[in-house]
C-alpha cells in the first residue's frame, strides 16, 4: 500500500510541476519504462532514484514520501 501511495504522489507532483514522464525520466537519468513502472507502483524506486526525482521536481524527499 505504501508503494502505491508513493507512486501516486510521484505522478501527482510530476503533473503539478508540468513535467511529462519523458522529461522527468531524462532529468533523473532513468528510462521512461522505469519511471512508468515506478508511477504504476510496479517497481520500487531506490533511495538514489527517489532523491533524484525529488531534486528534479524541486521538492524534498520527505515531502515526496509524505514523511
Amino acid at each position: 500500500m505504501e508503494n502505491m501511495q508513493l507512486a501516486q504522489r510521484i505522478r501527482a507532483f510530476r503533473k503539478l510541476k508540468g513535467y511529462t514522464q519523458q522529461e522527468l525520466a531524462s532529468g533523473c537519468g532513468i528510462s521512461l519504462t522505469v519511471l512508468g513502472a515506478i508511477e504504476r507502483g510496479n517497481r520500487l524506486a531506490d533511495d538514489r532514484t527517489l532523491a533524484k526525482i525529488a531534486e528534479v521536481l524541486g521538492i524534498s524527499v520527505e515531502e515526496l514520501a509524505n514523511k
